[in-house]
């Protein structure tokens, strides 16, 4: 299995991005997440969700950027 970012992947990726982005100001905040979480993975528990966000949010600006979701996506988001 390729891990190899093709120009596609990445458009695929940022087309998931933005469906969650409900706002359209480019970052996924606290609330979005939850709402991704729930259509990803509905047995998430809550206690996991907040302190997901902020392992995701590399910066710690409160939200998640396209890239920290890329690194998220690519690495991780299944086991959520």
């Amino acid at each position: 299995m390729s891990t190899e970012l093709t120009p596609e992947k990445v458009a695929a990726i940022q087309k998931d991005f933005s469906f969650f982005d409900r706002d359209g100001n480019g970052q996924i905040d606290l609330q979005e997440f939850i709402e991704l979480l729930t259509v990803i993975s509905p047995k998430t528990k809550a206690s996991h969700v907040e302190e997901g966000f902020k392992l995701i949010d590399e910066n710690q600006d409160g939200f998640i950027d396209f890239e920290e979701f890329l690194a998220w996506w690519q690495e991780c988001w299944w086991e959520y």
